[in-house]
């Protein structure tokens, strides 16, 4: 029975070559579809902080009493591009 009909030829060798190349390839791409949708955030998920700017830290040293009114108000001011107002 092996013989029978001369095998498949070289049309379906091409063939059965090509289905398992789109098969291997539906596979791997849903694979990382599946990979990257459980890896996404979801969209109510909150955003990590926002990095403190200079202006943060100078208020946070004031509001600790670690500098008075007068050199905060200085420091504020030289932040901002307007030093000696």
């Amino acid at each position: 029975m092996y013989g029978w009909n001369d095998g498949m030829g070289l049309w379906g060798y091409v063939l059965v070559s090509i289905i398992m190349v789109v098969a291997w390839g539906a596979s791997n791409a849903g694979i990382g579809l599946l990979a990257r949708s459980l890896r996404a955030p979801s969209p109510g998920a909150t955003q990590p902080p926002s990095p403190r700017t200079a202006e943060d830290v100078l208020a946070e040293r004031f509001a600790r009493s670690g500098i008075d009114v007068a050199e905060y108000q200085n420091r504020l001011a030289v932040l901002r591009g307007r030093p000696g107002t």
